[in-house]
């Protein structure tokens, strides 16, 4: 059976940089270590005031387009997966592809396009639906292109601020792919659940504390029912273990349960067993309180045990890394994991080819998905051409006032006048407004 994955990336960040330590924990008189060490988060990526989705989206997709030397008519299918939609009919992928449509010879008319809505589940849900098409055998030769890209912005004031990020990432999903193959088997874990919502708001209604627990829980039943198809989980059985990251604090909570989860009834618990004792079992307990203490107790010692710590530097701490400069970008923060690993493997020599990895994602509302990824052989030339760096140093730093100024530019409810902080070039632009309200783009040289 022929692979189908990610052919390619293409990374699109926004072109400002708010310093969390230096420049947002000084007003808010809080403790610089709160948002490096306690969320994980340096510097947050912000689009300056001619950026949106639209733009993030289409800058990415057009530099992977002329990266893999494609044309429209390469393309089948666009999809979008963004929580920053800003019409209830009109898809995100229609902007993107008269943005493309302006530069390219042909046209997209032939392509179908959608966008995703579960939260930031929905990025990883294009990628589902995109090799579904190709394996139905209905792509007809086709690739498909799928972008994720938001402006996760929180009201301010809200505890949710420092972890704000905005930025996309494009992907192709193609037959015999260059970077990942996506496996057949996928875990779900799914509820009904009220921890992070927008009822006809652009900004959040979250409930921080039950958030963590739903994202937590819905992991779990993830990994349990992937582990129902593909068989038990095993540390070594992975290289990475990228997981939607809305911050790296959470990763870290979802990390030490995970690895007590694949290290149950292994070999591994054996030898943990020496210094830290067995893992509690429910049925040695009278009560569901007592067993829970006993979890508690148990992973407290073994986020200590040099085991566990040697794994995570390993398996989770390159996943993290970009996050820790961008913030959060919702729909796109599990490829963003993805990337940071393979960009991390590539940068210390290693050689990746045939490995696998265990990719968790999540989107509040709440829905959680696992699946597995085996590296191909083209890995390294694809990642080493995405220039996640020259982005990132380019950034435009804001001083807190000017952070205001863009918060405002971006609040739909706000109409302020500022002027842009960087210089476009190259890039496709927000100009306005058209007659019907629409949001028009245009592409700057």
């Amino acid at each position: 059976m022929t692979a189908v994955g990610i052919d390619a990336i293409e990374f699109r960040t926004g072109k400002l940089r708010l310093d969390l330590a230096d420049t947002f924990a000084p007003v808010k008189g809080e403790d610089p270590e709160k948002y490096t060490k306690g969320i994980g988060i340096e510097n947050s990526s912000l689009p300056d005031v001619y950026e949106d989705i639209v733009t993030m989206g289409a800058n990415a997709a057009k530099r992977l387009l002329d990266r893999k030397g494609l044309t429209p008519d390469d393309i089948g299918r666009i999809d979008v997966a963004t929580e920053s939609a800003f019409d209830n009919s009109k898809p995100v992928s229609t902007y993107i592809a008269g943005c493309l449509e302006q530069i390219y010879d042909g046209d997209f008319h032939h392509a179908n396009k959608g966008e995703r809505k579960f939260a930031c589940l929905s990025g990883t849900q294009v990628i589902d639906d995109a090799y579904n098409w190709i394996r139905a055998g209905r792509n007809r030769g086709r690739a498909a292109l799928v972008v994720a890209t938001d402006t996760a912005l929180y009201e301010r004031g809200d505890p949710g601020e420092a972890t704000q990020g905005a930025g996309a990432v494009a992907m192709l999903i193609d037959e015999d792919p260059d970077i990942v193959a996506l496996s057949t088997e996928q875990g779900y874990g799914s509820a009904d659940e009220t921890d992070f919502l927008k009822p006809n708001q652009q900004f959040p209604s979250v409930d921080g504390k039950r958030s963590i627990q739903v994202y937590l829980a819905r992991m779990r039943e993830a990994l349990e029912d992937y582990e129902s198809v593909a068989g038990d989980t095993h540390p070594d059985d992975f290289v990475y273990f990228p997981f939607h990251t809305p911050y790296p604090g959470m990763v870290r909570k979802a990390a030490l349960l995970g690895y007590r989860h694949i290290t149950r009834d292994t070999e591994i618990e054996d030898i943990l067993a020496d210094d830290i004792g067995m893992q509690p079992r429910e049925d040695d307990f009278d009560s569901r309180e007592d067993y829970e203490e006993a979890i508690r107790a148990y992973m407290d010692e073994l986020k200590g045990t040099r085991r566990y710590r040697e794994w995570y530097e390993r398996a989770i701490e390159p996943t993290i890394q970009i996050a820790g400069q961008v913030g959060n970008w919702y729909t796109g923060s599990v490829h963003v994991a993805r990337l940071s690993a393979l960009k991390a493997a590539a940068e210390a020599d290693v050689d990746l080819a045939g490995e696998k990895l265990l990719v968790g994602s999540y989107g509040s509302g709440a829905q959680a998905e696992i699946h597995a990824e085996t590296v191909q052989d083209g890995w390294r030339e694809a990642v080493d051409a995405v220039d996640v760096d020259d982005q990132l140093d380019g950034r435009y730093d804001l001083s807190y006032d000017e952070y205001e100024l863009v918060h405002d530019v971006h609040n739909h409810e706000k109409e302020v006048e500022v002027e842009e902080f960087t210089q476009p070039a190259a890039e496709f632009v927000f100009t306005g407004w058209g007659r019907m309200n629409e949001r028009r783009y245009e592409y700057i040289e």
